[in-house]
């Protein structure tokens, strides 16, 4: 999910997500795209219940690797 959208960012919808009665939502993996890599970014998107935080340009190996971690759990 892109950090920056134009109704609501990328943290509010994963908290939004995440506070659903859907059955899955609190599983369900969701990584952070963003050009915004500084530590407290990272920590803000695991707060809010994000995965994986990937700095963009996202690099097609990482991304592969964090679909791989993040499916095989």
């Amino acid at each position: 999910m892109d950090m920056r959208m134009p109704e609501m960012d990328c943290l509010e919808a994963t908290r939004t997500i995440r506070a659903t009665s859907q059955a899955d939502a609190k599983t369900i993996p969701i990584i952070a795209f963003t050009a915004n890599a500084f530590d407290e970014d990272v920590q803000r998107s695991m707060q809010a219940g994000l995965n994986a935080h990937l700095s963009k340009p996202v690099e097609p190996d990482l991304l592969f690797e964090t679909l791989e971690e993040l499916l095989a759990e």
